[in-house]
């Protein structure tokens, strides 16, 4: 008893490996003598991340079809089948109990192989639109976790729950008071703040944006915390001053929500689980370079519940201030759309996960 075997694959994006370490966390402070492999498509992020969060990882060969006739598509075949291949050695040699995958390239192969061979696997969806992969695999698992609701579209009825998506520790016992986190910042207690979050690497559309509103800002009497993503950081850290903070990447995400009262962000599925935690007005900037458009979805799914306010980029330069604006006067609005957000916390995600992870091993 506890010494489970467990694979988990997903990959691509932060927001496929960020779950997988997550619930692999949980399974390890339930089952202290568990063993855990991760499995990744090489030469992606995971290969990295994975063996920092202090997980051994194996790449396998294989990336997504392209959207246009491209030479890597001719590959794809061949990918394919030396992923399949080569998770089937992995498959055997590891002999796991249960196997979970979270989205992206690498978990199809893996699952099909581990579902073919009687394995229980889990299914992780982060998006309120169902991915590729895992659409593929819908009916070979035994569970699949969610996080909207109305994902029956996607998947049978019977094995969907709707869980939440794991979201970090640190923010489910957020408890950092504002005053801290706005002397951590070295800012001016008596003037709000607005948090812009692009992501890790940063989003080109949102960063001009910021760039071009940062008088407009001033004169509405704000201060900024903006986190530019590594990719800008040289481009925009001359706007550095007693009231605009510009920051590669926020390691203090506690102090960094504590500070903000209005939050301007992507859409991705993890920035959209944080939010609804962390409770604050958020205006959603969905990345359009996605695939099937998801944080588009991912927002919509949020604004239909009155929970957050959506503009396109290409509704920027006409819409910005008027939206901005008529949230930022209107502290009723944010007080609504805070509530309305808190609403949809889901701040147990990783347990609850898990547990239907616990639930195919005593099967």
């Amino acid at each position: 008893m506890g010494s489970y075997r467990f694979i988990l694959s997903g990959g691509g994006t932060g927001g496929h490996i960020y779950p997988a370490v997550a619930i692999a966390n949980e399974l390890k402070k339930r089952y202290p003598d568990a063993k855990f492999l991760f499995v990744g498509a090489k030469d992606r992020m995971e290969m990295e991340k994975v063996p920092k969060a202090g997980y051994e990882i194996e790449g396998l060969w294989i990336t997504g079809l392209q959207r246009k006739l491209t030479l890597k598509n001719l590959m794809f075949p061949f990918k394919l089948i030396s992923s399949l291949i080569k998770a089937g050695k992995i498959v055997s040699r590891f002999k796991p109990d249960v196997v979970i995958g979270t989205g992206g390239f690498a978990s199809g192969p893996l699952l099909r192989v581990a579902s073919g061979r009687n394995i229980p696997c889990v299914l992780q969806e982060q998006n309120s639109y169902a991915g590729v992969t895992n659409k593929l695999l819908k009916n070979r698992v035994a569970k699949i976790c969610v996080a909207y609701d109305g994902m029956e579209r996607f998947f049978p009825k019977d094995k969907v729950v709707k869980t939440g998506n794991p979201v970090r520790d640190d923010l489910v016992q957020m408890k950092s008071d504002r005053n801290e986190a706005i002397a951590f910042f070295g800012l001016d207690p008596s003037r709000p703040v607005l948090l812009v979050l692009g992501g890790s690497l940063g989003a080109r559309r949102v960063n001009q944006l910021i760039e071009e509103k940062l008088a407009y800002f001033k004169n509405q009497g704000l201060q900024v915390v903006w986190q530019c993503g590594k990719l800008y950081i040289n481009e925009y850290e001359k706007y550095n001053s007693e009231s605009v903070k510009v920051y590669d990447f926020l390691n203090r995400m506690d102090y960094t929500y504590a500070a903000a009262n209005i939050i301007i962000s992507r859409a991705g599925a993890g920035s959209v689980s944080e939010l609804c935690i962390v409770g604050k007005p958020t205006i959603f900037i969905p990345s359009p370079n996605v695939a099937e458009d998801h944080q588009t979805k991912n927002a919509e799914a949020l604004v239909q519940k009155d929970a957050a306010i959506m503009l396109k980029e290409t509704e920027l330069d006409a819409q910005f201030e008027r939206v901005f604006s008529a949230l930022y006067k209107s502290k009723e609005k944010q007080q609504q759309l805070s509530n309305h957000i808190q609403n949809l916390a889901k701040p147990n995600a990783t347990k609850d996960i898990v547990d239907e992870i616990e639930r195919l091993l005593k099967y």
